[in-house]
């Protein structure tokens, strides 16, 4: 079992679970976020080493897979977990769909750029991605998050064909609703989300760790996201016009709620 691994988003939710979870096992890390303090407040916590930064951007990738080699020695796993949402549809602007595409996909082939020479060289390695079930099934109300999650499923794919064979795992894990400050703050959103059970932070990062055993590409900690997609492959119409009416309900709740005198929502949160 490998014993070195790099953290991304690392400060809460998913990113903070799993490194919870490695760290019970004895393993050495390094973690990463955009938010300094919590990630320094996590890596006391675990024993690991903090390295604060945008790891969306190639020159914060790169600080990070060079700081963790020269910390650890060698990098087992780099689980790229970091990702952002934006609520947004059509009317998103040009700079929220550049930084959706940055933090959810080109970040993982920055650091699959990095990472992969030096995997080939040591015989092997392992990238997990957290792309969430939005990758497979696509996701209502957020147009670049789901094209974002679709391109990193995508591009996981070509990685894992391309250099299976040469020692390289890459692996995709795809949940649905979690107990996170993303589902939080998803707004009309989270009744959709919450459809099915919703998992914990700790659920989707057991998951993760049993799936460091084996190396199948897809970890489903929602285990019927496997129906769904397959679903959806074999009956795309049907599953786009099952879509198209969840929108049309997420459209009747919207103007429900806009249409709500102003008092109602101070009373909801009092």
């Amino acid at each position: 079992m490998p014993d070195t691994a790099v953290v991304t988003g690392a400060a809460r939710g998913i990113g903070r679970a799993i490194a919870s979870r490695l760290a019970r096992e004895g393993w050495q890390l390094v973690v990463a976020d955009l938010d300094g303090a919590a990630l320094a407040e996590v890596a006391e916590e675990l024993g690991a080493l903090a390295v604060p930064g945008d790891t969306s951007a190639d020159a914060g990738v790169r600080h990070l897979v060079e700081t963790a080699y020269a910390h650890l020695g060698h990098v087992d796993v780099f689980f790229a977990n970091a990702g952002i949402g934006t609520l947004a549809g059509l009317d998103a602007a040009d700079e929220q769909w550049a930084r959706a595409l940055d933090t959810n996909v080109l970040a993982h082939v920055r650091a699959a750029r990095l990472l992969v020479p030096r995997w080939l060289e040591a015989g092997g390695g392992r990238l997990v991605v957290t792309a969430s079930a939005a990758g497979l099934l696509s996701m209502l109300g957020d147009a670049p998050y789901s094209v974002s999650k679709h391109a990193a499923v995508a591009f996981a794919e070509w990685l894992s064909a391309t250099y299976r064979h040469r020692g390289i795992v890459v692996q995709a894990i795809c949940p649905q609703g979690v107990q996170t400050r993303m589902l939080e703050e998803s707004g009309p959103l989270q009744e959709l989300l919450t459809r099915d059970r919703t998992v914990s932070p700790d659920e989707v990062a057991e998951a993760a760790w049993q799936a460091l055993a084996g190396d199948d590409f897809y970890v489903l900690p929602h285990p019927e996201v496997r129906d769904y997609y397959a679903q959806r492959a074999a009956h795309p119409d049907a599953w786009i016009a099952g879509m198209n009416r969840l929108q049309q309900k997420l459209d009747h709740q919207t103007s429900t709620a806009h249409a709500t005198p102003s008092s109602t929502p101070n009373e909801e949160n009092a």
